[in-house]
């Protein structure tokens, strides 16, 4: 019984694929998985949110959307805008806590970065990770700017007493650039905590069957994966 909260360094970055990815090896592994979406923001009734993808990428996870809101905006902003209720931190914490009690896996997926407002209050998804005292998982971009940001979220994790379990670069491109290349020995210093996988860019368009075979390699073993740090660096030069 593990609860894994996923956050990014920033928005539209790989968190949704990068989650995905992770149910998709637990489930290899015949663990059973729950995916929780706090705030659901910029998707209309009826449409597909992040769970949703989730699932349709990673098999049979239980999907939980706990808010959603229709405008593209920061979860406290969007819910203010819509005149609904916002999400609030013990709610997350309650849903997951007890879909954990149910399943071998939970992973929060959260919207944004570590520090995006929930409520007007200024709660955030580093307030529900210490209410479970979960560990977070911190997806980044592979290029240049992503070691500010990186360290800027490992910092405010330390802040608040919060195990990292790892880096995730969310899409690494087909080409890297030498930004890129330098960043897979320099993301875990900034980190203060190991790379613990690469997705490669494109990847939440591949196919469920495809995506399901490979996900296992782009993940380290604390992940439920077999992507080895040191040959994947080596292999890139």
């Amino acid at each position: 019984m593990t609860v894994i909260v996923v956050t990014g360094t920033g928005t539209e970055i790989g968190k949704t694929v990068v989650t995905a990815a992770v149910a998709a090896a637990a489930l290899a592994q015949g663990r059973s998985v729950a995916v929780v979406k706090p705030a659901q923001t910029g998707v209309a009734p009826g449409e597909d949110g992040d769970v949703d993808v989730v699932r349709r990428l990673a098999g049979n996870v239980t999907r939980t959307e706990l808010a959603r809101f229709p405008e593209p905006l920061a979860p406290a902003t969007a819910a203010r805008r819509a005149g609904l209720a916002p999400v609030r931190p013990h709610e997350v914490a309650e849903a997951a806590a007890k879909l954990a009690t149910e399943h071998d896996l939970v992973l929060v997926e959260g919207a944004g970065g570590l520090l995006v407002r929930f409520d007007d209050d200024g709660a955030t998804l580093a307030d529900v990770a210490v209410e479970l005292a979960a560990p977070v998982l911190v997806v980044a971009p592979a290029g240049l700017g992503t070691l500010n940001m990186t360290a800027l979220t490992a910092e405010a994790l330390r802040a608040r007493g919060l195990e990292q379990l790892g880096v995730v670069v969310g899409s690494w491109p087909g080409r890297p650039d030498l930004a890129a290349r330098c960043n897979l020995a320099d993301l875990p210093q900034a980190a203060g905590a190991p790379l613990v996988g690469v997705v490669p860019e494109g990847a939440g368009a591949f196919s469920p069957v495809e995506f399901r075979r490979d996900a296992p390699a782009w993940l380290a073993p604390c992940l439920g994966g077999r992507w080895d740090v040191g040959a994947f660096t080596a292999a890139i030069g």
